[in-house]
């Protein structure tokens, strides 16, 4: 018997019907910075293509890509540094900047999933996720804590979909969750970032936010990259505790723990596809080394092939533009 593996191969219609993994616009979820004022859209310069906007550009961008089909974004806020304090206070402001941006999104664009994110370091004048001890500069993780859930539940009341605490601190999902079912906000969702790690490729990202630590780093909070069984006890926590949704941090270096996740989860998994990973071919293609295109769109199935249901990455509107043109 001659068995050739390429008669599966030979045309694309047949390579279609074989293929064991098929990316989709409703598998990608879009990171947004907002920034104040209006009619502002200023490109980030160690993300080409990536912008901070006002709300009013949000919003129009919003309403083009849910046209596209992608089904969600994570917003991010870029807050002025005389905002910031170290206990967060602008986080849970009910009238601040980022609690309007989620109502205006959802008055505009009511079926678009909005997830926030829960963390201090965007309002915090130390630039950590958790408060931080001022003598001894130690991450405080339960006085952290109740700071975490008053900003849930503000997000909750300003109409986000999901939250989405990025902070790594112990214990936050079932804080978190008991907050917002105290008070009403049974339907919110929590998607954690499980398995976030101490990872080089953030540095794009505290670019667009200014959101860097200002003393010291966040390794003793975020996860040592050498480690995948501590990403699985990550997990069983945080669904015991009541996450709707668990999540990868890096994406491309860390497909094994993508897959690992993915194969004992009993909620979805998502990946975050990072700004130092946009960054990467962004970089290349400008400079004629690889295809854009080609790579952009064969990394986000690599992602579906280790198992993610979900993918954040800055790429979305593109790949879900490239998607539907394919289709007409």
């Amino acid at each position: 018997m001659d068995i050739r593996p390429r008669r599966n191969r030979k045309s694309e219609s047949i390579r279609s019907l074989s293929r064991e993994n098929v990316l989709k616009a409703s598998d990608l979820i879009m990171p947004l910075f907002l920034i104040d004022g209006e009619n502002k859209k200023d490109e980030i310069k160690s993300m080409p293509g990536i912008f901070r906007m006002s709300l009013d550009n949000i919003i129009k961008f919003s309403e083009e890509m849910h046209g596209n089909g992608i089904p969600a974004v994570a917003l991010f806020p870029a807050i002025e540094d005389s905002k910031k304090d170290r206990y967060a206070t602008e986080s849970v402001n009910d009238r601040g900047l980022y609690q309007n941006a989620i109502r205006e999104i959802k008055k505009a664009v009511p079926d678009l999933t909005v997830i926030t994110d829960v963390a201090m370091d965007p309002y915090s004048s130390d630039g950590h996720d958790g408060l931080v001890d001022e003598k001894s500069g130690e991450i405080l993780n339960d006085e952290t804590l109740p700071i975490l859930a008053k900003m849930a539940v503000s997000q909750a009341r300003a109409g986000a979909d999901i939250v989405a605490p990025s902070d790594m601190m112990d214990g936050r999902v079932l804080y978190i969750r008991r907050a917002l079912d105290e008070a009403g906000f049974t339907d919110v969702g929590i998607l954690s970032y499980t398995a976030k790690y101490a990872s080089a490729f953030y540095g794009p990202f505290r670019d667009a936010l200014n959101s860097a630590p200002k003393k010291g780093d966040k390794k003793t909070y975020q996860m040592d990259p050498a480690n995948v069984r501590e990403a699985v006890r990550e997990a069983e926590l945080d669904i015991a505790e009541g996450a709707d949704f668990i999540m990868v941090k890096p994406g491309l270096p860390y497909l094994d723990v993508v897959k690992t996740l993915a194969e004992i989860s009993s909620v979805p998994v998502a990946v975050y596809n990072v700004s130092g990973e946009y960054a990467m071919l962004r970089a290349a293609s400008a400079n004629g080394w690889l295809d854009y295109k080609k790579t952009v769109m064969e990394t986000l199935v690599s992602f579906k092939r280790a198992g993610a249901d979900m993918i954040l990455t800055y790429h979305a509107a593109e790949a879900a533009a490239w998607l539907k043109d394919e289709k007409n």
